[in-house]
Order: C-alpha cells, then structure tokens, then sequence
C-alpha cells in the first residue's frame, strides 16, 4: 500500500485539529464549518478511511510510528514546527499561524 508523506498528513491534522477547535468556539460560522469537513475529508482521502474520527485516529497512529526523530526535529524549531499552509488546499483562511 502507498502511504502519504508524513508532514502532508501531519499538516492536514494540525489544520483539522485547527478548524475543529474554530467550529466548535462558532458553531453558526459555516465557513469555519465548511473548512472543517473539508479537512476531514482530505484526512479520509489520504488515509484511506471513510469517516473523518477514523481518519484521525489513523493519521495519528501513522504519526506516532518512528516520531521520535519528528518530535526532537519539532523541538529544535525546524521547518515543520510552524507550518503555514499555502492555500493551494482551497481553504478560504487558515486558522494556524
């Protein structure tokens, strides 16, 4: 099986995780919404699962496989710690800065 890149996926999680905390403070905000189910949807497609708390779990899972090095790279400020999208993904305005 194909697996994606890993810092695709963490980059569609951190934005999912993003507009989901977005969607959840303004409930009646449907582009905050509509940016959630998109990144949900984009999780499923590059996870291959049907439903977006799959997708979750399994992105972080795939994640958490051989993150020690993710994680030590994230503390010493590399590239990835401040992932800023560049809004090739059809999202409208990124809640992560």
């Amino acid at each position: 099986m194909l697996l994606p890149a890993k810092d695709e996926v963490a980059r569609h999680l951190e934005l999912y995780r993003a507009w989901e905390r977005m969607m959840l403070a303004a409930p009646a905000d449907r582009a905050a919404r509509g940016n959630f189910e998109d990144t949900g949807y984009t999780l499923c497609v590059l996870m291959g699962k049907r439903c977006a708390r799959e997708a979750v779990y399994a992105a972080e899972r795939y994640l958490a496989v051989g993150s020690g090095a993710r994680g030590r790279a994230r503390a010493k400020g590399s590239p990835t710690s401040a992932i800023r999208p560049d809004r090739s993904d059809g999202l409208t305005a990124s809640p992560v800065s």
